[in-house]
């Protein structure tokens, strides 16, 4: 499948606010369109970027964490999920899944040879299909890091985001962990300016997306033990020394799935 050139693809417009190569005129028409409309869009990306890092290398680092399924990983930036968890542990094991073909043409991640790094061609709204790929180079059976960063926005069904979300953590062995972000309409985080950017969106890109309250967000770690600070603005998640971040209307978590008895 060639990409479409003529309509704006949120992994390519994603990049585009991050500052990547991997664009088309159109998708930076509708990201300055777009940037127009909500100012800290640029914002929102770079902290959700930095909040990946933070989360791996805390999963890696704290929680002895070496396998890692990232969906709607989007277009290669500086420090991939495999990169930073390399560095950690060289054996990491990363399986990236998207459906942009401009995503999987570029997927050319290039691994520890202690670990693996691997791209699946699969949609969200299709777990099963993604569990059965990802099994060729994970082990399932071991605790594994599901992320699920800007992803459950485009499963416009809250309750189908929420069955797709509980089918992927059904399948992962205890101990695992959900790495989540999400944009939110909350107003104390500026949310409300989303709306408006979002229904322009929905009429001039692809694929259509939604924000979500806090509370419905929050359904997502049903069941699960948040890491602190839990579900907060994910550029206030476990900042550096010294940094005093901006709050983003994009909330995140970390939040780990039971263990096993006796453990």
């Amino acid at each position: 499948m060639s990409a479409d050139t003529r309509t704006a693809h949120n992994a390519r417009v994603w990049n585009y606010w991050q500052g990547g190569e991997f664009h088309y005129e159109v998708d930076r028409q509708v990201g300055e369109h777009v940037a127009g409309m909500i100012h800290v869009i640029r914002d929102i990306a770079r902290a959700d970027r930095e909040f990946l890092g933070r989360a791996v290398r805390c999963l890696a680092e704290e929680h002895g964490i070496r396998q890692f399924l990232d969906i709607g990983s989007g277009l290669p930036a500086l420090d991939n999920t495999h990169e930073i968890a390399q560095r950690v542990a060289p054996e990491s094991r990363v399986v990236y899944v998207d459906n942009d073909p401009l995503v999987l043409t570029h997927a050319l991640p290039t691994s520890t040879p202690k670990g693996a790094a691997d791209y699946v061609d699969a949609d969200v709204h299709d777990p099963d299909a993604i569990l059965r790929a990802a099994a060729r180079t994970l082990d399932l059976t071991e605790p594994t890091a599901l992320m699920l960063l800007g992803i459950l926005n485009f499963v416009l069904d809250g309750d189908e985001a929420r069955a797709v979300t509980h089918r992927l953590l059904t399948a992962l062995a205890p101990g695992s962990f959900l790495v989540l972000t999400h944009p939110t309409t909350e107003r104390d985080l500026g949310g409300a300016l989303q709306l408006e950017a979002m229904a322009f969106w929905n009429a001039n890109a692809k694929p259509p997306v939604t924000a979500r309250g806090a509370d419905e967000i929050a359904r997502y770690v049903d069941g699960l033990t948040l890491l602190e600070p839990g579900l907060v603005s994910c550029s206030l998640w476990r900042p550096g020394p010294g940094e005093e971040p901006m709050v983003v209307p994009q909330l995140g978590a970390v939040a780990r799935k039971p263990p096993s008895a006796g453990e």
